[in-house]
């Protein structure tokens, strides 16, 4: 069972003391009602830049705003190391699986024709398979997002962890290249397909 955060609590303490709707605060930092919604009611963990616009709307300090949880992100980041090894090796694999159905797709349109796209397609829905895994880790453990704010609390800069964020980047990212560069290679084998038709 997750350990139970007290952000959502902090948060919609504050706001009712601020005599605030989720909506107004919403506005306030710069993200959706459902966003601030789901905060309070736990389901996933705002991050390091939207924790330092709501301490200073609150005129609270980044530590008693996220009491008690700081500890409860490292215990969790430790606990859960077997899952960020797994998220690197699906990472690896599904990165080599998007370069492959990219690379393959011509060779495979001029030696098998039409019939490329059976092994085009298993390698194209193997790199969604891994996509969706990815996904679906980050979204269940927040792991960047509670290693962003533990590197924060231990002194890196924003600048530093900005860059982290940079190289993971946010849920849905992974999963619309995924189909954007198959709609590319797929629409590049019909071309080929096509034009070793006409010469």
């Amino acid at each position: 069972m997750e350990p139970k955060m007290n952000i959502g609590t902090q948060i919609k303490k504050y706001r009712n003391g601020m005599g605030l709707s989720q909506e107004e605060l919403a506005g306030k930092i710069f993200v959706s009602r459902q966003t601030v919604s789901n905060w309070e009611n736990n389901k996933n963990y705002p991050d390091i830049h939207s924790l330092l616009l709501l301490g200073s709307l609150f005129n609270v300090s980044l530590d008693n705003l996220i009491k008690g949880d700081i500890v409860i992100m490292k215990e969790e980041i430790k606990i859960k190391e077997s899952e960020i090894k797994k998220f690197n090796r699906y990472a690896a694999v599904f990165g080599v699986l998007l370069i492959a159905s990219v690379i393959l797709a011509v060779p495979l349109a001029r030696w098998l024709g039409f019939y490329a796209v059976i092994p085009w397609g298993i390698i194209y829905l193997a790199s969604l398979f891994f996509a969706i895994k990815i996904e679906k880790i980050k979204k269940t453990y927040d792991i960047h997002t509670w290693k962003e704010i533990v590197a924060f609390d231990e002194g890196k800069s924003l600048d530093e962890i900005t860059k982290v964020q940079e190289k993971a980047k946010r849920p849905y990212q992974a999963f619309l290249l995924v189909i954007g560069s198959g709609l590319a290679a797929f629409a590049a084998c019909l071309l080929i397909d096509y034009l070793t038709h006409i010469f």
